[in-house]
């Protein structure tokens, strides 16, 4: 299990190292529109599973959906800082 913290050290560290055979490397690589979709992709996953799956199923979605919107962080440039900011 990790927190929102701990995934973000985890996946900026692994972008900062650049590793070419990293699928996050990859995918932060891929721009702003590719990860983006996969946002919009993830959001509306969890709007099903919570809609007709259950608690855990929506649970699982929602992680993804959290390491979706890190990666579009790093893409552009956010850090959860940034983010809290405004919360």
């Amino acid at each position: 299990m990790k927190t929102f913290d701990e995934l973000w050290f985890e996946l900026s560290s692994k972008v900062a190292s650049g590793d070419p055979q990293s699928g996050t490397v990859r995918h932060v690589a891929s721009g702003v529109h590719s990860v983006g979709k996969k946002v919009v992709e993830e959001a509306a996953e969890v709007w099903m599973a919570a809609e007709h799956e259950g608690q855990a199923r929506a649970a699982e979605e929602i992680s993804q959906l959290l390491y979706q919107v890190q990666a579009l962080m790093l893409t552009i440039g956010i850090t959860p800082q940034d983010v809290y900011e405004t919360l």
